[in-house]
């Protein structure tokens, strides 16, 4: 998606730095004019932000303000851990009237306040003109964007997607009151997806052990989804049986961003046997990061291994020459080949190719003790 371009609309406004562990913390204040009120945001950086003065990250923007960030911080840095999320920018917004700004319609059924909300397109305008410009030129952002929220703020996230699918790339919506206004979004959720021909996002909703009403326009919700995905739409639902309303973001959080973030680690499901599924794979990668990102080796060689495993040498051995044509001064990359070929009995070609990891490899190269093993086993192997 191409950078947000808008003019900015505030009257005013003011930054304060604070530390917060290895984060760091801005507060953003807006005169806004659209909402006609000042509004604060919570801006954090990464731990490598000031670190890494040229890189560009993807931004999240969470609805119902900073008192999420632990939780987020908590979940976000055990996926980067094992490079299954990249480092991000979190925008927390802070509500003042959450009911007006985060429903898009006016309630009028009675099981809930009667004569509420309908400031969801407004609210919108803010984060798009006023909002979005502060933050884009403030702060190193790149155009991959995530809103998220729950009950109310999850409604709010689905939304804004189908009123700008430009805007934001990924929507993960907890436990989303869509009974609101007789499941007037939930509606519009299933309109949206149905006339929509293509459309590549990734949304995320769950739900927990709500009642009616707020399950039955849940469920539909669900259905008219599921019969109506578009193509490029990734799309995953859980459900929380035993979780209370207020406690499914807690719950589902993991869930939803290791679906959401591919891991710079391709696991072999996201391979369909087209060498160009990996090239796929590390297009969506890049673009979730902002930067350019290729399979290593290693991985490329792990996914030749499984399917040896699973005895299917012919594809191992089309991933093992993959990762050679791509990798051609990597010794480990012959010996996998060669690791490839002894477990097919192959073992001259086998040893064709352990010869070739032998002559790229020094003798404390990490891998030379096993080439050399190898080679000594296929050796008598071949002399029987």
């Amino acid at each position: 998606m191409n950078t947000l371009f808008a003019s900015l609309s505030v009257i005013g406004q003011t930054s304060n730095k604070a530390d917060s562990g290895s984060y760091t913390l801005h507060t953003e204040r807006i005169q806004s004019e659209v909402l006609n009120e000042e509004r604060t945001v919570t801006v954090q950086l990464p731990k490598s932000y000031d670190k890494n003065p040229d890189k560009k990250y993807p931004v999240i923007y969470r609805l119902d303000g900073a008192t999420n960030l632990v939780m987020m911080n908590a979940v976000l840095e055990s996926l980067q851990a094992q490079s299954a999320a990249p480092e991000v920018i979190i925008v927390a917004i802070e509500n003042t009237e959450r009911l007006r700004d985060l429903y898009p319609t006016v309630n009028r059924d009675p099981n809930g306040p009667v004569g509420i909300g309908g400031g969801g397109a407004n609210f919108l305008n803010f984060i798009t003109t006023e909002l979005m410009p502060v933050i884009e030129s403030k702060y190193r952002v790149h155009d991959f964007r995530v809103i998220a929220g729950a009950s109310a703020a999850g409604v709010f996230s689905l939304y804004a997607v189908q009123k700008n699918p430009a805007l934001f790339d990924a929507a993960l919506a907890y436990s989303p009151a869509v009974w609101w206004n007789y499941g007037a979004t939930g509606k519009t959720t299933v309109a949206f997806l149905k006339n929509a021909t293509a459309l590549d996002h990734f949304i995320y909703t769950a739900i927990g052990n709500e009642a009616a009403p707020m399950r039955s326009y849940y469920d539909n919700m669900i259905v008219g989804i599921k019969e109506n995905q578009p193509k490029g739409l990734r799309w995953v639902n859980e459900t929380f049986e035993n979780v209370p309303h207020n406690l499914v973001s807690s719950a589902a959080g993991f869930s939803a961003y290791h679906n959401l973030f591919y891991s710079e680690f391709m696991q072999p499901h996201h391979y369909d046997g087209s060498l160009s599924s990996i090239e796929e794979y590390y297009k969506n990668v890049s673009n979730q990061r902002g930067e350019h990102i290729e399979a290593a080796e290693w991985i490329i060689r792990e996914l030749g291994y499984y399917y040896v495993n699973q005895q299917n040498f012919e594809e191992a051995t089309k991933l093992f020459k993959y990762g050679i044509e791509h990798y051609p001064n990597s010794p480990d990359a012959y010996n996998g080949l060669a690791y490839g070929y002894e477990q097919s009995g192959q073992y001259r070609k086998s040893l064709e190719q352990v010869n070739k990891a032998l002559s790229l490899a020094s003798e404390d190269y990490d891998g030379y003790g096993v080439y050399v093993a190898r080679k000594d086993r296929l050796t008598k192997l071949l002399q029987k």
